[in-house]
């Protein structure tokens, strides 16, 4: 650009800084922000007598992930999504070779087998995979969207998906065997392929939950442990249930409802610091936001994540290219559906299947792979907007 007369010209290092910031969708990053840091508030006020002589315990550890988090989303900003589709099948191998390695060599919690240590950093793979596998079914199709017939294209999408996704399953971990189910359907949808694809789809998911929850353990085959059992039923008819999971929900929707209009203040909040509510810096941390800050806070904060799913859109839509319209299709539907089930379980209106809420719940790689995903969608709005070959 020149500069006008009488105008001082900017300084390298200035003009460095207009230029990464130029094409940046404000909206989504602020709205990302804004959650990032509200829940890395509400972990610390709700964690503050979980572990005895370390109040910051959890905070401290959140805090940490946010930043690492932040470096990513920056670093990710600029990657050239074309030149990294040709090391397509080199990530699905590291993917699928890193959650299998969890099942041989992983650490364990709560009876669940999800991550890897090294020292005193704890990595879930299958976390992460999620903007990996989104990014693998979008170069899949389309590379052979136009070679191969459309039946064979989404059977070439489901297998693709289903091996992850399977030893995912086997860990045991539904939750996020299920958003990686929903990240392959979005694609696929936003592809055009035929809804007769998904009409077959769900009839099978319904035949497959069918079969394993009620006909197969009538048999006495048991695919899943008696808890998940519990997650998936529960929310039916969770006051006749007594297991930990039917007292979750129940402690759940107590918090909720205490919450009132306006809340009851973290100091107040006596289901979640007088530690009645499980998972409360976790899975249940939407039911912590509506005791202490009441309907008014719970909803703002899903006015916030309705701005983000807009501009998500948004984003898909202006894309330049079909790998990246693609690509923001599957980190959008990953976003919508972990956000409508988690507040679903949380009301008791969804099974429980363990996916935490973005940007909110505590967890390093959880907390990493969001601002990654932010960080893919305004590099894909960045490049749109450009002036360019690939700009808007």
């Amino acid at each position: 650009m020149a500069t006008l007369p009488g105008q001082v010209p900017a300084s390298p290092a200035r003009a460095r800084a207009q230029s990464a910031l130029a094409g940046i969708d404000w909206w989504l990053l602020g709205a990302a922000l804004a959650v990032s840091g509200f829940g890395v508030y509400v972990v610390k006020v709700a964690t503050e007598g979980d572990v005895p002589g370390d109040p910051g315990y959890f905070f401290t550890r959140q805090v940490a992930y946010a930043l690492i988090g932040l470096v990513a989303l920056f670093f990710v900003l600029r990657l050239d999504l074309d030149r990294l589709s040709r090391y397509v099948w080199t990530l699905y191998a590291i993917l699928v070779a890193s959650v299998g390695v969890v099942l041989v060599l992983g650490s364990s919690a709560r009876g669940s087998t999800r991550w890897i240590e090294f020292g005193p950093i704890r990595l879930q793979p299958s976390e992460l995979g999620k903007v990996v596998i989104a990014f693998v079914i979008a170069v899949v199709v389309v590379e052979r969207i136009k070679s191969m017939d459309s039946a064979r294209l989404s059977l070439l999408v489901a297998g693709v998906t289903a091996l992850p996704a399977g030893i995912v399953f086997l860990q045991p971990d539904l939750g996020t065997a299920l958003v990686y189910a929903a990240i392959a359907l979005a694609v696929l949808w936003v592809a055009g392929q035929p809804i007769t694809h998904f009409i077959l789809f769900g009839t099978v998911l319904v035949g497959a939950a069918v079969l394993v929850l009620y006909l197969l353990p009538a048999l006495g085959v048991n695919v899943l442990q008696p808890y998940q059992v519990d997650r998936l039923t529960s929310f039916v008819d969770s006051g006749a249930d007594r297991s930990a999971t039917g007292y979750q929900l129940e402690q759940s929707k107590v918090a909720i409802g205490s919450g009132g209009a306006f809340g009851k203040g973290p100091s107040g909040a006596t289901q979640t610091i007088n530690d009645f509510l499980p998972e409360h810096h976790t899975d249940f941390i939407f039911a912590v936001v509506a005791e202490m800050f009441g309907f008014l806070g719970a909803g703002l904060l899903i006015a916030v994540y309705l701005i983000i799913i807009w501009r998500a859109i948004v984003i898909m839509r202006e894309a330049a290219t079909e790998l990246e319209r693609l690509l923001a299709a599957g980190i959008t539907a990953m976003f919508a559906f972990e956000v409508f089930v988690n507040i679903g379980m949380n009301v008791g209106i969804m099974p429980i299947t363990g996916i935490p809420l973005p940007f909110m719940s505590y967890g390093g790689s959880h907390t990493l792979t969001n601002l990654v995903a932010v960080g893919v969608l305004l590099g894909i709005a960045r490049r749109a907007r450009l002036p360019g070959p690939r700009g808007a």
